[in-house]
């Protein structure tokens, strides 16, 4: 059996909630992914172009920065990335996530919450953040209602 972390980005709570939720199914241990200037509602405004995330993602060099880089990544076989989409994709703390750590030999997947969207681009642009010994997997959205047993037999479908 592989060990696993389930790790995650959460602005309003929606995705700690299905990442709580993954670990208990995946019986894995869980780590937030803490911005080390957390976003309050005025960053998170999609209206506004001169919002914090708008401003973030029109620059996909940006790289917030984390609060905490003590993730023992190296312990586990494989690691569960959560995150709500923005603006179709990611949002860059996920690539400052993936950007500090070696993943490699590592399977990673991914998995997001999203008011109306998908993937989108999601994985062409977290690739470059990572080793290319990674295995980098899309996952899939879990949006609505997830329950510990919809969620574990995700996780068996995904062999892990």
């Amino acid at each position: 059996m592989s060990k696993k972390l389930v790790t995650f980005f959460s602005a309003s709570g929606v995705t700690k909630g299905v990442a709580e939720l993954l670990a208990k199914a995946a019986r894995a241990e869980l780590f937030e992914i803490k911005p080390q200037i957390p976003y309050n509602q005025a960053d998170l405004n999609w209206m506004d172009k001169k919002s914090r995330s708008s401003i973030e993602m029109q620059d996909k060099s940006f790289r917030p920065a984390i609060e905490e880089a003590n993730a023992n990544v190296a312990a586990y076989d494989v690691i569960f990335v959560g995150f709500p989409i923005w603006w179709y994709v990611a949002p860059t703390i996920i690539n400052t996530f993936l950007e500090t750590y070696d993943f490699s030999g590592k399977k990673i997947i991914l998995f997001a919450t999203s008011g109306g969207s998908g993937f989108g681009n999601t994985l062409a642009e977290l690739q470059d953040s990572v080793s290319a010994s990674a295995e980098l997997v899309e996952g899939k959205l879990l949006n609505g209602k997830q329950t510990v047993e919809s969620l574990e037999e995700w996780v068996k479908e995904l062999g892990v």
